[in-house]
């Protein structure tokens, strides 16, 4: 059966005919429609998404234990959140087969760094694989089941973007329920870390383990060559279909070696392949991880024929790569002349028309007042403009780094604004502020908030609770008590969290009501110790979903005089100035009535119409 399918579905089809029983991860574009996919094609399976990925990998490795299959899923620096029980895994190995997800972004498109996870691959000691499209992605999920059954080692299944995201005809086949009776025996040397003489078995077991994968993936039938030529290419994952695109169109031969086997490296076939040229090149997206295996095997074997890639400069070390910058590696490598790319004349004009159009929050969104109330809050206690820090985290209130608010002064990593506010607190003696979401403070921000308390740390959190974890979709976490699949979950009360964390000055705020949330923050920054300000509104998206939005302000027009605040104070995309007649137009169509921009006008000239009829 033939279906079109993302290559994220095909994922979740092969995964759901291997028989899996558990799905679970943390979202993260790219890799976020994999259990949502799961989740939707059968309930039967329990997919639900963890607080965060180390949560995630260990109850998936307590459902291998129990010898049923389990997925788990996450972006690339998920992989280092649940890096410390990944590298223990490895060593306990496990009974069901248990899959790794870790999409790469190499670009990168939705991410803070380009990081190769191949290198956990090496790292964990644990066998990685890659493919290349949608189809190989549906049927190498299924293999990598079977290997990690095999040999009872985790597997580290590593995507990229393109892969995740592509849209192909896809062959699916039925869906398996496997007639497994959960069972865990008892064996301390294999699960027990605390032995130091067993974990140097397990360790000599585990390199005993991927030398056997090694000599399995010599034949394996998702590695292969093709193609004849004194020029060699090895390509893994995607860039494999950037070879294929360019090659016919050079009057060149090349023989081609295609791998789905970065970890561990078939060492014989690349050997074989390697006598077979005069040159290679290795193309892949990411760090030049199989160009350096390569290299080692070529090294190791006494070969002396030149290896290019990414370390040697023929192709770029950072940003995704191309067709064509992969066509002008190989020309560079014939001694040719590059081409550069031009643009369609139609792309050009089409490019000159439309409008520069920055990211920006939505209409409505509770972050925008949250923001605003903070920084007029902070201007109001007579501090000067930057002289306090904010702190931002994950999630879609990193846009207020933008204009007008320009409210942030960093975000980089799942829960460190309040960290890092612990720190600065200590280093300048003076309260600093963090703001974070409330996915992201299930995921991580709970410990630096105890170690505020612990500590007596001088800093206000704001946390800003839209109920949703949004950026990536609108997924439930533990502050929502919903469930991906409709189970019924238990709500985590955030404010009862926080006092029982100790914060002795906790408030929640709707951020819609701006002099509310800035009164709040001013007597918080007046408190000394840790402080926390729940800025708690629904996110507007699922609220327009539900067709809830209520009434919309309208422009007095004979009261608006053109100073544009409302739209310098908010940078609302449904507040529009007129130049013609010096007045300020609400958008209708994409107005959700927060009525922020009501409470910011110094004119009294926005108004709802229940106000006008009073």
């Amino acid at each position: 059966m033939r279906k079109l399918l993302m290559g994220n579905e095909a994922i979740a089809y092969g995964a759901l005919e291997s028989g899996i029983s558990f799905a679970t991860g943390y979202p993260g574009t790219p890799s976020t429609e994999v259990i949502e996919t799961i989740a939707r094609l059968n309930p039967e399976v329990f997919a639900e998404w963890a607080p965060n990925e180390k949560v995630a990998l260990e109850e998936a490795a307590g459902v291998s234990y129990a010898g049923l299959r389990s997925l788990v899923t996450m972006k690339c620096v998920g992989l280092n959140v649940a890096a410390d029980p990944l590298m223990s895994l490895a060593y306990s190995g496990v009974e069901g087969g248990l899959v790794i997800l870790v999409a790469d972004d190499p670009g990168p498109h939705t991410s803070q760094t380009e990081q190769d996870d191949r290198y956990y691959g090496k790292l964990s000691l644990l066998p990685v694989l890659e493919p290349y499209d949608p189809q190989e992605a549906h049927d190498l999920i299924k293999y990598a089941y079977e290997l990690s059954e095999k040999y009872k080692v985790p597997v580290l299944f590593r995507t990229t973007t393109r892969v995740n995201h592509t849209t192909a005809d896809v062959e699916v086949g039925e869906f398996v329920k496997l007639d497994r009776k959960p069972e865990f025996k008892k064996d301390i040397q294999r699960y027990v870390r605390a032995s130091m003489k067993g974990n140097l078995e397990r360790h000599k077991w585990l390199n005993k383990t991927l030398r056997e994968i090694e000599k399995e993936f010599e034949t394996l039938e998702f590695n292969w060559v093709e193609g004849d030529g004194r020029i060699g290419i090895i390509a893994e994952g995607a860039p494999y279909n950037y070879v294929k695109e360019v090659v016919p169109k050079i009057d060149e031969n090349f023989k081609i070696l295609k791998l789905s086997t970065p970890h561990p490296l078939p060492r014989k076939l690349v050997v074989d392949f390697l006598k077979s040229v005069d040159m290679a090149i290795v193309v892949e997206d990411g760090a030049p991880f199989l160009e350096e295996e390569v290299k080692i095997v070529a090294y190791e074997e006494g070969l002396s024929v030149p290896i290019y890639g990414k370390r040697t400069g023929n192709l770029p070390l950072e940003g995704e790569l191309t067709p064509s910058l992969v066509r002008n590696a190989l020309l560079r490598l014939l001694g040719k002349e590059a081409q550069s790319y031009e643009k369609p004349k139609e792309v050009e004009e089409a490019e000159k028309l439309a409008p520069s159009r920055p990211p920006t929050m939505c209409p409505g969104c509770p972050h925008r007042g949250s923001y605003r109330a903070l920084l007029d809050a902070l201007r109001e206690l007579k501090f000067k403009k930057d002289e306090i820090p904010i702190h931002g985290d994950i999630g879609c209130y990193a846009l207020s780094l933008l204009p007008p608010l320009e409210a942030i002064w960093t975000e980089y990593v799942m829960g460190a604004s309040i960290s890092l506010a612990n720190g600065q607190s200590i280093a300048f003696d003076k309260k600093i502020v963090a703001t974070i979401g409330d996915s992201t403070f299930f995921h991580n921000g709970i410990q630096p908030l105890v170690d505020a308390v612990y500590k007596n740390l001088d800093v206000l959190v704001m946390i800003l609770d839209n109920r949703t974890t949004a950026m990536t979709g609108h997924q439930p976490h533990p502050g929502t008590g919903e469930s991906e699949t409709g189970r019924k979950f238990n709500e985590i009360d955030i404010e009862a969290l926080v006092k029982a964390l100790g914060v002795k000055y906790v408030k929640t705020v709707d951020p819609y009501d701006l002099k509310a949330t800035r009164e709040a923050i001013k007597e918080a920054m007046q408190i000394k110790g840790p402080a926390v300000i729940i800025a708690k509104r629904e996110c507007i998206i699922p609220v327009i979903r539900r067709g809830e939005i209520g009434e919309l302000p309208i422009v007095i027009e004979d009261k608006c005089v053109g100073c544009k605040a409302c739209i310098l104070l908010t940078g609302c995309p449904a507040l529009v100035y007129d130049p013609e007649i010096n007045k300020v137009k609400i958008d209708p169509l994409i107005c959700t009535g927060c009525g922020i921009c009501n409470q910011l006008c110094p004119f009294d000239a926005i108004k709802f119409p229940s106000e006008i009829e009073k």
